[in-house]
C-alpha cells in the first residue's frame, strides 16, 4: 500500500504561518517550531488586548473629563455625582468629546451638575 503524505496541505499551512510571522525578529520568523509557538502566543495577546483596549479608552476618557472638570472647579467624582442627580445620561466618551470640542456645552453641563449637587 502506498504511504499517504500531507505534502501540499502541509506546505500551504507552513507558508500561511510563515507569512503571518513576517516582521518578527530572528528565529521567530524563520524557524517552524518557533514560528508556531510565537503565533499561538501572539493570538492570545491579541485576544486579551482587544479587551484591554476598551479599558484603556475608558481610562483615557475619565482622565480627560477629570482634567476638564478640575479646570471648572469640580473633581471628577463630584461631576459624575452631579450628573446622576441631575439625571443627565452622558457616557464618559461623550463627556470627553464635549470637553474637547465644545467647551461651552461642557460648561453648561458642569453648571447643571453643580446645581443638582447643591439642591
Amino acid at each position: 500500500m502506498v504511504r499517504s503524505t500531507y505534502g501540499a496541505p502541509r506546505h500551504q499551512k507552513k507558508a500561511r504561518r510563515f507569512k503571518q510571522a513576517r516582521g518578527f525578529r530572528g528565529g521567530r520568523s524563520k524557524l517552524w517550531r518557533t514560528v508556531s509557538e510565537t503565533l499561538v502566543r501572539s493570538w492570545a495577546y491579541a485576544t486579551a488586548d482587544r479587551r484591554r483596549k476598551k479599558r484603556d479608552y475608558r481610562a483615557m476618557w475619565i482622565v480627560r473629563v477629570s482634567a476638564a472638570a478640575r479646570m471648572r472647579g469640580m473633581s471628577y467624582s463630584q461631576l459624575i455625582d452631579g450628573l446622576h442627580k441631575a439625571r443627565i445620561e452622558l457616557n464618559r466618551k461623550q463627556l470627553s468629546e464635549l470637553a474637547i470640542h465644545d467647551p461651552a456645552a461642557f460648561d453648561r453641563i458642569v453648571d447643571e451638575a453643580r446645581s443638582a449637587r447643591v439642591a
